[in-house]
């Protein structure tokens, strides 16, 4: 099917959700759509059609352009050539404000609120009455909030709010605003299983109402349920537009990285586990307030320990407190011993020198200095290492330290001097991975290490972990995919409730062991 064929046609239903139209409308059309950036295209000449009613989903690897292209789809930046329509009216959209008048919202990943304001303020803002009384604000927002079945408090801050309640937020706002036309970026990255559902839900019944989504996602299996129809993006080119019920994730994974991966991500069950080395690292009865209850673990090096469970379980929070990130209780507190010593981290910084590295899950609020170069961050991550590293940064040394780390996780870019915050979300986890990895520690924690990252740099971050590992160091990796945990790991700790509660061996673990441990 061709990306622009706008004829009326007879669009096949998700099972179990509400059906299409007999005839489809076009909602929203790019003609040979380019967006240049510095004279580098980072969409070129890309054809995309949207329908009354349909659920999109646009796929492709990081730096493919998906971002690029919605963007200008929501006003955030113009085109530099090609036509945009909506509802066959050329437009030229300048400010998201003007696409809201198109009546095209879009709820980003990195959330667009506004943090001191409460969640009824931002759902509101911009739609307020000349009087408002507060209480009737909270009430109505409230009730809405209930509709879509949000447990969010509309009096509280958002700045206070988790990643997951703000993105709630930033979806009943568009929903709130009537849009006809809704853009969702990576909506469910940051959602426990019961909120994806909530999620899954509420994305039907905008279909329902003959609301347009289009949804990027690096979860292709989401892609497959929800979605209509499937377009996939490649170096900023439009690759494919076909109906889902003609892709399976191997023809999608083709598309998107022009090879096959489907077995180096995800493949056989393991066979055989590399051999315990030396115990680096062992936690003993560990506390930290209401997160981590008596925890206790060890971690080898030359093995990748994998720790999965669920929300909750404490598994960050744990490994926060060994890298000094937090503290544990002050009394009663449990101990960590490092190679057989007992330490207790004032600072991150002293962890670091004793060569623990954690590489964080957040990496847009705490992985990376977004205002500086790819070969900034990384040189400073070698100066949170070195003794009394104060002052400016050298700039020489710093480019020879990044241009090396960037060839070794092959961080693409379109210049050596580009912004971290403008590379894509898996440049830029690459971007902090090579922050820590630079310091040469012994023992790598990765926190999530291909959240909202696509196939393709996932197979580069698993090389890199596999790589680690096989060079001896003491590699953990917590992951709340499954799939994941299972093929990096060569042993399993199982979290629930604050402590480990089971450990597997890799060749004897199975998707169902593993999920009974962590729920009963």
């Amino acid at each position: 099917m061709n990306a622009r064929d706008t004829t009326a046609d007879t669009v096949a239903a998700e099972p179990g959700a509400p059906s299409m139209p007999a005839t489809v409308e076009t909602m929203l059309e790019l003609r040979q759509a380019t967006k240049k950036y510095a004279g580098v295209p980072a969409i070129e000449a890309v054809d995309f059609t949207l329908r009354r009613g349909e659920i999109h989903a646009l796929l492709g690897e990081n730096g493919a352009g998906k971002s690029t292209l919605t963007k200008v789809m929501a006003g955030v930046v113009p085109l530099s050539a090609g036509q945009m329509l909506v509802e066959g009216r050329p437009v030229q959209l300048r400010t998201p404000l003007e696409a809201r008048h198109e009546g095209i919202a879009m709820v980003f990943q990195e959330t667009s609120l506004v943090p001191t304001m409460t969640v009824a303020q931002n759902l509101f803002l911009g739609q307020e009455s000349f009087f408002n009384r507060l209480r009737g604000v909270y009430i109505s927002a409230q009730q809405f909030l209930q509709s879509l079945n949000f447990d969010v408090d509309p009096t509280a801050t958002v700045g206070m709010l988790g990643a997951a309640k703000k993105q709630m937020v930033e979806i009943a706002r568009a929903v709130l605003h009537k849009a006809r036309i809704i853009i969702f970026d990576e909506p469910t990255a940051s959602l426990t299983p019961e909120e994806k559902k909530y999620f899954f839900d509420l994305v039907f019944d905008l279909k329902a109402r003959g609301v347009s989504v289009i949804f990027i996602s690096h979860a292709l299996e989401e892609a497959l349920l929800l979605a209509d129809r499937i377009t996939v993006l490649r170096d900023g080119r439009h690759v494919v537009t076909d109906d889902k019920a003609n892709f399976d994730r191997e023809r999608i994974v083709q598309a998107m990285v022009g090879r096959d991966l489907s077995q180096t991500l995800y493949g056989q069950k393991k066979t055989h586990v590399r051999p315990q080395g030396e115990c680096l690292l062992s936690v003993r009865n560990l506390r930290m307030a209401a997160m981590v209850k008596n925890n206790s673990l060890s971690v080898f090096a030359g093995q990748i320990t994998g720790v999965f469970g669920l929300v909750g379980a404490g598994r960050t929070e744990t490994f926060k407190v060994v890298a000094g990130l937090i503290k544990r209780d002050f009394f009663h507190g449990g101990e960590i011993l490092l190679r057989g010593r007992p330490v207790r981290y004032r600072v991150a910084r002293q962890a670091v020198r004793d060569g623990i590295a954690y590489i964080t899950e957040d990496r847009k609020f705490e992985g990376f200095f977004e205002t500086m170069s790819i070969a900034q961050n990384i040189y400073m991550g070698l100066q949170g290492k070195l003794a009394g590293a104060r002052g400016l940064v050298s700039g020489a040394k710093a480019r020879s330290v990044g241009e090396h780390w960037s060839r070794l996780l092959n961080v693409r870019a379109i210049g050596k001097d580009v912004k971290v915050i403008e590379l894509s979300g898996g440049n830029q986890q690459k971007v902090v991975i090579a922050k820590s990895l630079v310091q040469e520690p012994d023992i790598v924690i990765f926190d999530e290490p291909t959240r909202g990252v696509d196939v393709g740099a996932i197979a580069e971050i698993h090389a890199e972990i596999n790589r680690l590992a096989d060079a001896g160091k003491a590699v953990v990796v917590i992951s709340s995919y499954l799939p994941e945990v299972m093929a990096l790991s060569d042993r399993i700790l199982v979290a629930k409730q604050g402590k480990v509660v089971t450990e597997f061996s890799a060749t004897e673990a199975t998707q169902e062991a593993i999920m009974y441990a962590a729920i009963h």
